[in-house]
């Protein structure tokens, strides 16, 4: 017990400082991301095809991720016993949050109306009471809003409007950057006084969690992608993986998409002959936009959190996760950690004590390598497809700023 008090406070200081950010960061990055993609229409086709397979690649891979947490259940090994005695531990307001879901009507147009636009729109950022982070549903719709206005105040008043939020983003990511810094004594600490609450079944929990993420994120990259070439262009699988290995070792062993560009830029030019033209688009942006590995894993992640805390999530709600982690992959930071504010919100919004993100912070750093490749490899898939289906155009590439690429 005297550990558990010692233990504990270090493990909140942690936490909190990443809750902090959630709101801004959310906010701030999702708004700059859909304000800095211009007009679709002046860039064509080439604009067209990489937005729509990025979607479905992130699409596709969030709903592996959930297929697999739903037939594997990591979150199961726990008794019923356990899960009560954590949410009673840390549910707090998120246990409100659940009881009130399960007081609410069935899905219905006004039911989806009121989750993302409610009458007090401020009032449903900062919650109701001190103990939760409040909506993230009605926050991104918000940003989404935000963004698109920006894009209708043309080129001089939107690059200010993006300015600003990536200076918003900035300062945000630095507060992440200090819980960071305390992440290798927080991180034992909050494993250690789970242990010591739970017992030794939350790491034989956390243990399969993490083969049944790495197996899909695999499955994402080898399986999906794979068939994507097979359907979309004229390459042979074996021999496509076998020319962008050493880019995928590259982002599996670096955990960074920003020190990967370079030999993907490398290795989709010269060697898969893609013009430089489309890859001087699709991949810079791609780093930006087309996290599949990352939205995959937040869903795996919120998905696990609710098994071991016994928050029932139907399939109303998990696609409602699904989209919800397709858009906050595409605003995650560009700092290693990036994601877990966003994770926090997440959890929240489901209900689910964002405390819970502490049970696989020990294993984050082998996922985040894993998933690191997944993005990158979707990447260049993505270009080579592009680059045979598009007829060739000059098109500018996208400016980059040190914000838009991310690991």
């Amino acid at each position: 017990m005297a550990s558990e008090l010692a233990l504990d406070p270090l493990g909140q200081v942690f936490l909190r400082l990443l809750f902090f950010v959630v709101i801004p960061l959310v906010f701030a990055s999702l708004a700059a991301g859909v304000a800095q993609l211009g007009e679709l229409k002046d860039l064509g086709p080439l604009a067209t095809r990489t937005f729509t397979l990025f979607i479905l690649n992130m699409s596709i891979a969030v709903a592996l991720g959930l297929v697999m947490m739903n037939v594997v259940r990591p979150g199961d090994a726990l008794d019923a016993e356990t899960k009560t005695q954590l949410m009673q531990e840390y549910g707090g307001a998120a246990q409100q949050t659940v009881e009130r879901s399960a007081q609410r009507p069935s899905m219905s147009p006004q039911t989806i109306v009121d989750m993302f636009m409610p009458r007090n729109l401020f009032g449903a950022f900062v919650g109701n009471d001190r103990n939760t982070l409040g909506e993230v549903l009605p926050l991104i719709l918000f940003a989404i809003l935000v963004g698109a206005a920006a894009i209708r105040l043309g080129d001089t008043k939107r690059d200010e409007v993006v300015a600003t939020l990536e200076l918003v983003t900035r300062l945000m990511t630095g507060i992440v950057q200090f819980a960071l810094k305390l992440a290798p004594y927080a991180v034992p600490a909050m494993i250690f006084s789970v242990i010591v609450k739970v017992g030794w079944d939350i790491v034989i929990a956390l243990g399969v969690f993490v083969l049944a993420c790495l197996a899909v994120l695999l499955l994402h990259l080898f399986g999906t992608m794979s068939l994507w070439l097979k359907l979309w262009t004229t390459r042979r699988p074996l021999e496509f993986w076998k020319i962008v290995r050493p880019v995928l070792i590259t982002a599996f062993s670096t955990s960074s998409s920003s020190a990967t560009l370079p030999a993907s830029l490398a290795v989709t030019r010269e060697q898969l002959g893609v013009k430089p033209t489309t890859a001087g688009f699709v991949l810079p942006l791609g780093a930006t936009m087309n996290m599949s590995g990352t939205a995959l894993y937040e869903g795996c992640v919120v998905l696990f959190v609710a098994q071991v805390f016994g928050v029932h999530l139907g399939w109303a709600e998990q696609g409602t996760l699904l989209v919800l982690a397709v858009l906050s992959a595409v605003a995650v930071a560009s700092i290693p950690g990036g994601s877990l504010p966003l994770i926090a919100g997440l959890l929240v919004t489901f209900g689910i004590p964002a405390e819970g993100i502490g049970i696989i912070l020990g294993a984050d750093r082998l996922l985040d390598m894993t998933r690191t490749a997944v993005n990158v490899g979707s990447d260049i898939v993505t270009a080579v497809i592009v680059d045979e289906r598009t007829p060739s155009k000059p098109v500018p590439p996208p400016v980059m700023t040190e914000l838009d690429v991310r690991g």
